[in-house]
């Protein structure tokens, strides 16, 4: 069997980054989940010096659109996932691991794949049911930027 490759990293890039729960379990069960997550998220975007372009958190995954100055993308989703899946653990009396595997990254190279990282990660909640429109899904970064009546945003 032959070791994984190792994890694309670049200083100053772009990524799109993905975790799903195991076995496509919930990896939230409620809000207070969320909230927790979205904290530890906010302590390692400082921590690693990274800038958060957006994120969405579905029942079963979530989406992270971040650019990483240094490379240290592995680093920080390692303890992002890691902390979130202690808490998890611990508050709803469970063991084992929370994600199905480590998390997907894809390296946002152009204009085009940023766009179109944007609208994925907005329509996630609205493709999935969720709601009508991006800016109705509170766990989103996208949530109240509802365009005003003349297409503007």
């Amino acid at each position: 069997m032959m070791a994984r490759a190792p994890r694309l990293q670049v200083a100053g890039g772009i990524f799109h980054v993905t975790a799903r729960g195991n076995r496509r379990q919930s990896i939230y069960h409620d809000d207070y989940d969320r909230q927790v997550f979205l904290i530890l998220r906010d302590r390692i975007v400082e921590r690693f010096d990274w800038r958060q372009l957006a994120y969405c958190l579905m029942t079963n995954h979530f989406h992270l659109l971040i650019e990483t100055p240094e490379p240290t993308l592995s680093a920080g989703m390692h303890a992002l996932n890691g902390r979130y899946a202690m808490h998890f653990n611990e508050r709803h009396s469970f063991d084992g691991h929370l994600f199905e595997r480590r998390f997907r990254s894809r390296l946002i190279e152009t204009d085009e794949d940023l766009a179109g990282a944007l609208d994925y990660i907005a329509h996630n909640p609205v493709k999935a049911g969720l709601c009508a429109h991006p800016w109705q899904w509170r766990w989103s970064s996208f949530y109240g930027l509802r365009p005003d009546r003349e297409g503007r945003s």
